[in-house]
């Protein structure tokens, strides 16, 4: 019964077209620490196009050779720390270049025009190109306008090729900054060519969101407001937030993850099945639900959302400062670092079900989790020969760090007596064969593959920050400071006001 034939992706195998892939903020962390290690590794397990070029760019001076040994030194380091062979480094190495750029020099992006072109038609990438934003997100426009002037935003300008261009979230940080950066990259490039990046999407487990619900006849049914008693959402981080002091505090929590992680996994566990698994479709749907989202009413918000900040304590037995102790931190920061929101989804299949949404950083664990947790039974036959309640069915989701499946049940407990005991069902990604991709590796493969499924579309962006705008305006003013921040120590799972919520998630 184990040997069943697995029904996989019909174009999983075709070839990837070759081409130049262009990365902006080339001497930062993202581009080290996840984009050249992905690269490497999708190169070792041949899924990389054949041929291609890379090409790192930043304000920093270096020569090519300069550039590769910096990212070697930091793959030894990455590499270490995961076990991945590096043995085939050096040949991998042949394939980047670097090009000094000024992002807001015409000539600068003249110069690297004309490098690209020439590299295109050494390494033969028949023109295609796909541009990486790898830089603080203020440049997101600059560099976009930038290609655009330099003309190398225009498709069929190298030969026949495509050109794509990827930007990281923060997608703006409100509604209208939002609008404002898509006028900009609408500008020089269209829609089809633009891939709004969400790692999270990427995942293993969130992937197989939409596989376990519509793939499946026994879960659709009752995935829904009358067999649902809620659910819950949880992206918990142990860091804190190290380097970034200076985006996190215009950012925060709402900004920072709510307003693209949680709200993607949100839709995934909300929508509705689309009537083909296509890219456009999937994310039709998906924007249904963030049009959807029941808006607090005024009042409401206090009932609704707790907020937190962290203070000094101890992970993993190490003293860590609070949130206000960081370097680049206002000593009277209003900026939260946790938050816990309940919310609606106000259609047909989820009116009346809440939905506890949690993220923050210097939590107890790294762990994301979806919970589903159903009704209990509507009438137990069991109720005068059993010793206590019959436990709700509880289905589990887990995103990281372990990546598995798992439901809840009722069953007999072996012996004489009538006893009910709750047991697990259980599907782990470890336990299967084959390679598992990184999500970077995922969306990078993605970009060159030209597949939108794993990404966002504009109206979902817009609709996104409509929702959180009123919350982020009656949220982020020190005024509300003592309804809303609260305090909780590092290490723990947020602020003591958030115990009730969170207890929902981690009751397993």
């Amino acid at each position: 019964m184990d040997d069943v034939k697995c029904a996989c992706n019909k174009d999983q195998q075709s070839a990837v077209d070759p081409c130049t892939l262009v990365i902006f903020g080339a001497s930062g962390d993202l581009t080290s620490r996840k984009l050249v290690p992905a690269l490497y590794t999708l190169y070792r397990n041949g899924r990389l196009p054949e041929p291609i070029a890379i090409v790192g760019c930043s304000r920093t001076q270096l020569t090519h050779q300069q550039f590769r040994d910096g990212l070697k030194e930091a793959m030894l380091e990455t590499m270490s720390e995961t076990g991945a062979p590096v043995d085939g480094w050096d040949d991998f190495s042949e394939r980047l270049s670097y090009q000094q750029v000024e992002y807001d020099s015409p000539e600068s992006f003249a110069d690297l025009a004309e490098f690209v072109r020439e590299l295109a038609g050494r390494r033969h990438t028949k023109g295609n190109l796909v541009f990486y934003i790898a830089t603080p997100p203020f440049l997101y426009p600059v560099i976009a306008e930038m290609i655009g002037a330099s003309g190398l935003s225009r498709e069929n300008v190298i030969g026949n090729g495509w050109v794509r261009i990827v930007v990281e979230k923060p997608f703006g940080r409100d509604l209208e900054t939002a609008i404002e950066l898509d006028h900009v990259l609408h500008n020089n490039f269209k829609e089809r060519q633009i891939f709004r990046i969400d790692h999270y999407l990427a995942k293993e487990t969130v992937q197989n969101i939409l596989m376990f619900r519509f793939a499946n006849t026994i879960f659709e049914p009752v995935w829904n407001r009358n067999h649902v008693e809620y659910v819950g959402i949880l992206a918990a981080e142990k860091l804190g937030v190290e380097h970034r002091a200076g985006y996190y505090e215009k950012a925060g929590v709402l900004r920072d993850m709510f307003q693209n992680h949680m709200m993607q996994l949100l839709s995934l566990t909300t929508m509705e099945p689309p009537s083909f698994f296509e890219a456009a479709r999937v994310q039709d749907e998906k924007v249904k639900i963030f049009r959807s989202l029941k808006p607090f009413a005024p009042g409401e918000l206090r009932d609704n959302i707790i907020l937190g900040q962290y203070a000094p304590g101890y992970i993993d037995g190490a003293s860590v400062p609070g949130y206000r102790n960081e370097p680049g931190v206002s000593t009277s920061s209003c900026t939260p670092t946790f938050a816990v929101m309940r919310l609606f989804v106000d259609n047909w299949r989820w009116r009346g079900v809440p939905f506890y949404i949690a993220s923050g950083k210097r939590l107890k664990q790294k762990k994301t989790r979806i919970v589903v947790q159903f009704k209990d039974v509507p009438h137990s036959m069991f109720r005068d020969v059993l010793d206590g309640d019959v436990t709700a069915n509880r289905l589990v989701i887990e995103v990281y760090p372990e990546e598995k499946i798992s439901v809840r049940f009722e069953a007999k407990k072996p012996g004489p007596r009538l006893c009910l005991k709750p047991v697990r069902m259980e599907y782990t990604y470890q336990k299967e064969d084959g390679p598992a991709f990184d999500s970077y590796e995922k969306v990078l493969l993605d970009c060159i593959s030209g597949d939108h499924m794993l990404f966002w579309r504009q109206d979902g962006v817009e609709l996104s920050w409509s929702f959180l705008s009123p919350i982020l305006a009656e949220s982020e003013t020190c005024a509300e400071r003592d309804a809303l921040l609260h305090s909780y120590p590092s290490g723990s799972w947020g602020p003591k006001q958030a115990e009730k919520w969170m207890k929902l998630i981690f009751d397993t």
